[in-house]
């Protein structure tokens, strides 16, 4: 698939490319994001390079990963967000927020934007998300898109070599008043 670009009332969602390695370098230096994220840490250079001359390309054109970077209009970044097959019609979205744009709901926006998008051009029917248990500020965004809590999973994500608990929520097409791609049949009560 072709990246594709997402606007919202505030936002530009578009693929990032070797033009925004030193940005997301830059951004990647918070310590923040390197305690709640999988990324490598310390996080080098040569790690950007990677992530926006191979990782996303690979991603857009392969379908296993559709990843956006979140920019103001003007141009200025203030997060990643990027949605992952999983299995067949699931998802899973990450995301973070530099430093200074966090807490404005500029990730929540972009969350139900793209996840709007998957839901009618990707053939997805649940994005699910993640964090490591304390992440509250991740859970936040979660919660204010929509999300639905659906537990906490042990030990189901290694960040940095060591086993982690984690939340799970998801968001299904119903939850932003779409239709689904395949029947939903919920348990009984």
């Amino acid at each position: 698939m072709e990246p594709v670009t997402l606007t919202t009332d505030r936002l530009l969602l578009r693929s990032v490319g070797p033009q925004d390695t030193d940005v997301v370098y830059s951004a990647a230096q918070d310590p923040e994001i390197q305690r709640w994220t999988t990324i490598p840490s310390p996080y080098l250079l040569e790690h950007a390079r990677n992530f926006t001359e191979q990782l996303v390309p690979e991603g857009w054109e392969n379908g296993s990963m559709f990843t956006f970077g979140v920019f103001l209009p003007e141009g200025e970044l203030v997060g990643m967000l990027a949605v992952t097959m999983r299995s067949l019609g699931v998802g899973e979205v990450g995301f973070w927020a530099t430093k200074e744009h966090r807490g404005n709901g500029y990730i929540t926006e972009a969350t139900v934007a793209v996840s709007r998008w998957a839901f009618t051009h990707v053939s997805i029917d649940r994005v699910e998300w993640r964090a490591e248990v304390g992440n509250m500020g991740s859970r936040a965004v979660a919660e204010h898109a929509g999300f639905t809590i659906e537990g906490t999973l042990r030990s189901a994500i290694n960040n940095k070599g060591v086993r982690r608990d984690c939340w799970v929520a998801s968001l299904l097409p119903s939850d932003l008043g779409l239709p689904s791609t395949a029947p939903y049949l919920p348990a009984p009560r």
